[in-house]
């Protein structure tokens, strides 16, 4: 007999969630230059159903505005972030678009739900195997998850429209600057573990030169490079 959890659709908690997202935006638009969600955003942030990438035992917090855990040292990001870093991407519906740090899959789903083809890699493989058989359970056909080094991006699907870096890294790794196809955009937390961290947007220029932009302080799990 399927649970309770399981049965309810959380509508009511997604509809919340939306507008609790958006007074977050108005309240660091000082920081990020955004004082709402795109409309395709808060669509997506009003469909996608984050109860269904936790854990049983945390469905009933899953539409609260904070991370939480998901196994392996690692969470499901804050709703906030995920929509906020969807957004500084500026995401079109013909796009291609990278995600590095699968995770649960919700930011992939968040993607999905605006863009062409997101290509997201894992390091950690049983998140990345139990994130794309989800994605795949939950009818998102336009991703595709490999288990890999995020540090070196997907060279073999760029150059990529949009990338979104889900753990920080110490700097930017060049592999996924040179991925980035001109006029596109990539949001990354940068720092260390236990320093201060910020929430980078990386814009490539028609012309191949970069331009950086902080938008905030955060603090995400690491991004840990393969074969360590």
């Amino acid at each position: 007999m399927m649970g309770a959890a399981h049965a309810r659709d959380f509508a009511e908690e997604r509809a919340r969630l939306v507008e609790e997202v958006e007074a977050t935006y108005a309240e660091t638009a000082s920081y990020t230059g955004l004082r709402a969600m795109s409309p395709a955003v808060r669509e997506a942030l009003g469909r996608v159903e984050r109860h269904r990438f936790v854990s049983d035992g945390q469905r009933d917090l899953a539409y609260r505005n904070h991370p939480l855990p998901i196994g392996a040292g690692q969470t499901i990001s804050q709703p906030y972030i995920v929509a906020l870093s969807t957004d500084l991407i500026e995401p079109q519906p013909g796009d291609k678009v990278l995600e590095v740090g699968t995770g649960s899959g919700y930011q992939a789903a968040m993607l999905a739900s605006i863009v062409a083809q997101v290509y997201s890699i894992e390091l950690i493989e049983d998140l990345g195997r139990e994130a794309a058989a989800r994605l795949k359970d939950l009818g998102y056909a336009n991703v595709e998850v490999r288990i890999g080094d995020g540090y070196a991006g997907w060279p073999d699907k760029a150059p990529f429209d949009g990338i979104v870096v889900t753990a920080a890294a110490p700097r930017v790794p060049e592999a996924l600057v040179t991925q980035l196809a001109p006029g596109g955009r990539m949001v990354i937390p940068v720092g260390e573990r236990d320093g201060a961290q910020e929430l980078l947007l990386v814009r490539k220029r028609e012309d191949g030169s970069i331009e950086r932009r902080s938008v905030l302080p955060v603090r995400f799990v690491p991004l840990v490079p393969g074969g360590r």
